[in-house]
Parts: structure tokens; sequence; C-alpha cells
């Protein structure tokens, strides 16, 4: 009894969480790539003379190849693991931003994009394994957080400083710069990521805590491995309604993320530089909602007791309610009521954000969790595809962007009842 009681107060190591930082490190870099062209908007018109809709286009490019790498991906992810998918990944992505840096025309730039797209799918498929295998149940949503909240971060310290960057040196700096920080990520991370089997830096008495503290199904997963087919996990109603939700999610984040500045500059007059700065607002504080109520809160509230499928679908629908707020935005006639409604939107899905990346671990066995969070992100990426594409052309057709806020919050709803009708409740699939 001594000795159970001494060992239930051991301080458990936490390379873990180390891992959740790299993780997280990775995805800031990751987005920094990503918001360049969003900041880069107008002087690319004045070099190429590019319209709003080949503009639409371009930020789309990136996504064509993300989305068609999603499905692939995650068989190589459990196929081959981590480390290795996010070795070469990290590389090429750093390879892409140098590219888009000496582009001498419009073709140079899409091919950069489309690389990048390439180099930059596995990300959060690797993370949501990786979380899988590094954490147990009570602790994923924070360490998804930390990832996902860097997505958020990066927008919001990157399209300012981005942007000064561009004002100064020109918009190919700011290219260069971005991928001269995502080689030095690529030799961090192929120095510090392992699994935990492989991990030398690991303690026996942290190993001990994750392998203990597992849950039976997962446990079952280790001894005896289940892979099921890509077209099985297809017709799965959970994988389906996941996959519906996040996709809503993710048209309004990259319907943001490529046209927040340009909105802020064309629908409200503000100058390029302010149109920066205030860019950043919703983006910290979807970084906060994110952390806090979509990481810590659900982990506490789970650990104290609370029904952990209540608590999580409480947080993923109502924090997908709360993205509506975007239709307060396209009728503002104001900076500061603006970015109110952008801040609530973005806030919620925001804190929605990591409970969803957290559940492809939570309903598939550890074989099957790359696939599951391949095909959550392919349809994230035909969003993120659709978002940038069909906001240019309602912005050219109606010279504002009231009709594009407004298809953005029909796909809410659409998602929010997937969420609710298919989705159901969150546990392991009887197939997997």
């Amino acid at each position: 009894m001594i000795a159970l009681k001494t060992d239930r107060h051991v301080r458990v190591p936490r390379r873990r969480w180390r891992i959740a930082w790299l993780l997280g490190f990775g995805v800031l870099v990751n987005y920094f790539d990503r918001v360049n062209l969003s900041v880069s908007h107008a002087s690319l018109y004045a070099a190429f003379g590019m319209s709003d809709i080949t503009f639409g286009y371009l930020s789309g490019a990136y996504n064509w190849t993300y989305a068609l790498c999603q499905l692939p991906v995650g068989v190589l992810l459990d196929k081959f693991g981590v480390r290795r998918i996010g070795r070469v990944s990290s590389f090429l992505w750093s390879i892409a931003s140098f590219g888009a840096a000496v582009s001498t025309g419009l073709n140079g730039l899409f091919a950069a994009r489309l690389l990048l797209g390439v180099g930059e799918a596995p990300t959060f498929p690797a993370n949501a394994k990786a979380v899988g295998s590094w954490f147990v149940s009570k602790e994923r949503s924070l360490a998804t957080a930390i990832f996902d909240a860097a997505a958020k971060f990066a927008s919001g310290i990157g399209v300012p400083i981005i942007g000064i960057i561009l004002l100064k040196a020109g918009w190919r700096w700011s290219f260069a710069i971005t991928g001269v920080i995502s080689l030095l990520y690529f030799i961090l991370f192929w120095h510090t990521y392992r699994d935990p089997d492989e991990d030398l830096k690991l303690t026996e008495c942290e190993r001990r805590y994750i392998a203990e503290k597992t849950s039976p199904a997962e446990t079952a997963d280790i001894q005896s491995p289940v892979r099921t087919s890509l077209g099985n996990l297809l017709r799965q109603r959970k994988v389906l309604g996941l996959a519906l939700g996040f996709g809503a999610y993710n048209y309004v984040f990259y319907l943001l993320l490529t046209w927040l500045p340009s909105y802020l500059s064309f629908a409200l007059h503000i100058d390029l530089l302010h149109s920066f700065l205030y860019t950043s607002a919703p983006w910290l504080f979807a970084t906060a909602t994110d952390v806090v109520i979509g990481g810590w809160l659900v982990d506490t509230l789970i650990r104290r007791g609370w029904n952990a499928n209540r608590v999580r679908k409480v947080i993923l629908i109502g924090g997908t309610a709360c993205g509506l707020g975007i239709l307060g935005a396209a009728n503002a006639h104001s900076a500061s009521r603006a970015l109110i409604w952008i801040s609530i939107s973005i806030g919620g899905l925001a804190a929605a954000s990591p409970v969803g990346w957290s559940i492809p671990s939570l309903i598939a066995s550890r074989e099957n969790v790359g696939k599951v969070g391949g095909i959550i992100n392919f349809s994230n990426q035909i969003s993120g595809i659709a978002a940038p594409v069909i906001t240019g052309y309602l912005v050219t057709a109606h010279r504002s962007f009231a009709w594009a806020f407004g298809v953005s919050a029909i796909y809410l709803v659409i998602g929010i009842v997937g969420y609710i009708c298919l989705l159901g409740k969150i546990e392991r699939m009887a197939e997997c």
C-alpha cells in the first residue's frame, strides 16, 4: 500500500510535452509559409498584374496538391511512421518557400505553391498520429491545442511581421526568410523527433506512465494491431461526420487566412499597413481560445470526472456554432465591429479545432489513425481550395464580401448537422 502511494506521487518527466511543443513549432513555421501569399497580394498584383480571380486560384493552388496527397499520406504514415514522413515533408516545404522567392512569373509561383502543398500535406495527420502515440487520452486535447493553436498564432504574428518585411524589403525577401526558418525546423525535427518506443531520452518512468494510462482498446491495438482499408474507413458514419464538420471549419479558416487583409483594406478602406496589424487581433484571440478552451479546459474537466464525450461534443458543436459570427462581419461598417465579429467566429472555431483533431485517435485504432487523419484533412483541403476561389468570384461579381461570408455560414450549418447526426458519440468504431 505504501509503495502504491509512493508511485502515485512520483513526478512523471515531461519529455512528451517537449514533443508537443516541437510539433507546435512545426505548424507555426508551416503557417508562416501559408500566410505569406495573403500578405503579398498587393505586391504580386503590382509585379504580375493578377486579378482577384487569379489571386484566388493562386491562393488555392497550395491546397490542390495538399488535398490530393491526403489519402496516400495517411497510408504512408501508418506504414512508415511520423519520423520518416516528417523529415521528407519539412525538407520539401522549405524548398518550396525558396522557390517562391526566386519565381520570375506566375508559372513559377504556381509551381512553388503546388510543391508547398505536397511538403506540408502530412503535417496535421502526422501530428494527430504522434499525439495518439505520445499522450494518454486525458492529455490529448491540450497536446493537440498546442500545435493547432500555432496555426492561429502564426497568422496573428506572421501577418504583421511578414507585412513589415514586405514593405521594407519586398515580397521576395519575405518568402526567402520563411524558407530559412523552414530549413532550420527541418534540422530540428531530424535531430529531435522519435516515436516513444524509439526515443532514447524517454525515461522508464514516463514510458510506464504512457503505457499504464493507455485505454484497454489502445492496449489491444499494440498487442494485436488491426489495419482497416481506406475504403472501409470512408464508409464509416463517424469519419464522414467528422470530415463534414471539419470541412466547414476549414472553409471559414481559409477564407479568413487568404482574404482577411484584403477584406479590411477593400471593404473598410484601411491602409495596407494597418490592415496587416488589425488582422493579427482575431488570430491572437483564436490562439487563446484554442489553448484555453479547446485544450486546457477540456482536459481539466475530463480529469475531474466530467463525461468525456459530452465535454468534447459541447465544445466541438458550440465552437462551430460561434463560427456563424462571420455573418456579423458581412454588414459591419467599422473596423472595430468587423474585428469583434470575426474574432467571435474564428475564436469559436479555434476552440473546436483541437477537440476535432484529437478525435481520430479516439475513434480509430493506432494502425488507422493516419488514414482517418488523412480523410479528415482531405475534406479540409477541398474547402481550402474552394474558399479563396469562390470568394474571389463573389467579391469580383458583387464588389462586396457579404455573399462570401454568407456561403461560409451555410456550410457551417451543414457541418454542425454532420457532427450531431453522423459523428454521434465519440468512441471507438467497431470496425477499427
